[in-house]
């Protein structure tokens, strides 16, 4: 499924009014959010940043303690306890809670209410570069700085499975896991009701066969509980228990903030039902892996600056975006699919795609031009290729540096590749660039094509050594151990 894109936010729309309700579209003041602590006996304040990584990390103080200086000074914490952040001799940083963020937390026992805030340097108070939040809002301002556009909308699609449990060991003698599901495929021998989706048949069976509409749905009320704009809920694919949940599109800082919410609410109403989620990209074998696609336009003036009269409704200006996607896309990557684990999705046959071409109908190729609606506000591309790993402050930025670079070298994106890519001829098929086939090379990719990036202060080199240097142990992690297909296949050679 997509999101609609078909109705233009204006600036008032898109800010929530404020009443008594917050929610991560925000709009209360720090004034604000004191009255409401106060008024509703919240006596906790959770205080929540992002790691370089995508984590959401927190700490909680007594709302006794929060006046309004809290949302000026912030609160300080010890940034070397997290990977890829602070050295243990220049550990001290702060957060500073940025009230329209504000919503109460579902989960906790006991009133709790949640703020998402931005770290900053304790010393020059600047916004720390390589806190993922600050990337995605100065790349925001950076794009209105070039007068190309004020406004960049995304609409990330993110699956996920849903399994009843899971278990998994690494020692220096063993490696294993096993996942339990009702839904799986490989439960069809097993005593049960036999109602269970085909392996690749997952996508929208009714129950019995989709045993998880209702945890999907307690899902999407409780993200719309805590202010998230939702489009529908859908099985996906896969069998055991793939899931998708589309949230309404919205402006790239409050999205990336939405897909954090996203991903607690989907793993925390699954523990509580008694299951467990992932958002790892190809938990299971000769099945479909869970992608999150991505869908990106630039508006200004309240005009959407894709919508022209050319290819599939298209302008030069859409086009261009495209080819600067296409152009970095081994690079972008890096971020938007930045696991190990990401690359047994991206791989032929499993909807996956791994040819950078583009085209209006075609889900092969790594960017498609949705044709649901022909109106020109619906009127944007799909970057097929991430996945829900991705830390979206960093792929959604990226994403958008990739588009304004190609807007400002006018990058021709080629012809459109309207074919069934499996079935083109081997010359044809060699013409067409494959994405990256491993995170190692999207890793090198990163590192000799990140000048874009830097524009406008929007990334640093800083942030972009520390990223790759971590991942690359995590490739180093996988390289150096026996995996047990490797035992069936050579132990007795």
């Amino acid at each position: 499924m997509t999101s609609t894109f078909d109705t233009p936010r204006t600036s008032e729309s898109t800010e929530m009014t404020n009443t008594n309700t917050p929610g991560v579209a925000g709009g209360m003041t720090p004034g604000e959010v004191i009255e409401y602590i106060r008024a509703n006996g919240i006596r906790l304040l959770d205080i929540r940043f992002t790691d370089l990584f995508g984590q959401w990390q927190h700490f909680t103080v007594p709302t006794s303690s929060v006046d309004a200086s809290t949302f000026t000074e912030g609160l300080g914490f010890d940034g070397s306890s997290l990977r890829g952040w602070k050295t243990i001799d220049e550990s001290d940083m702060i957060v500073v809670p940025e009230a329209a963020t504000a919503v109460v937390d579902p989960f906790y026992r006991d009133a709790t209410m949640a703020v998402i805030g931005n770290v900053l340097d304790p010393i020059t108070k600047e916004e720390y570069e390589r806190d993922p939040r600050s990337v995605a809002r100065r790349f925001e301002q950076y794009m209105r700085s070039t007068g190309i556009a004020d406004t960049c909308y995304i609409g990330p699609e993110a699956e996920f499975f849903v399994f009843d449990a899971v278990q998994f060991s690494n020692q220096p003698s063993n490696s294993s896991y096993n996942i339990i599901s009702d839904e799986g495929s490989w439960s069809s021998g097993e005593v049960g009701t036999g109602h269970i989706p085909k392996t690749k048949g997952g996508y929208f069976p009714v129950p019995p066969v989709d045993s998880l509409q209702d945890l999907r749905s307690e899902m999407i009320l409780v993200m719309e509980d805590v202010g998230i704009e939702m489009e529908c809920q859908h099985h996906e694919v896969a069998t055991a228990g793939q899931g998708e949940i589309d949230m309404r599109y919205d402006k790239l800082v409050q999205m990336a903030d939405k897909l954090q919410w996203f991903k607690y609410i989907v793993k925390n109403v699954a523990v509580r039902a008694g299951k467990t989620a992932t958002f790892m990209p190809k938990p299971l074998y000769d099945d479909n892996g869970s992608g999150m696609h991505v869908h990106s336009s630039l508006w200004k003036d309240g005009k959407n600056l894709f919508a022209g009269d050319g290819y599939a409704g298209f302008s030069d200006m859409g086009r261009y975006a495209i080819g600067g996607v296409l152009r970095h896309a081994d690079a972008l990557i890096a971020f938007t699919n930045p696991t190990t684990n990401s690359f047994k999705r991206l791989v032929p046959h499993f909807e996956a795609p791994i040819k950078l071409a583009y085209s209006s109908a075609n889900r092969s190729a790594a960017v498609r031009i949705p044709m649901f609606s022909s109106a020109a506000a619906a009127k944007r591309f799909e970057f097929r290729c991430p996945d829900p790993m991705a830390n979206g402050y960093l792929a959604f930025a990226a994403i958008g540096m990739a588009m304004l670079d190609g807007i400002q070298n006018r990058i021709d994106p080629g012809e459109p590749l309207d074919k069934n890519i499996y079935d083109l001829p081997p010359e044809e098929l060699a013409s067409v660039r494959d994405a990256p086939t491993s995170l190692e090379a999207a890793l090198k990719a990163l590192s000799d094509d990140h000048e874009f990036l830097l524009r406008g202060d929007v990334f640093c080199a800083d942030l972009i050594k520390a990223y790759i240097r971590n991942k690359q142990d995590e490739v180093l992690m996988l390289k150096t151990r026996p995996h047990p297909q490797e035992f069936q296949m050579y132990f007795d050679g």
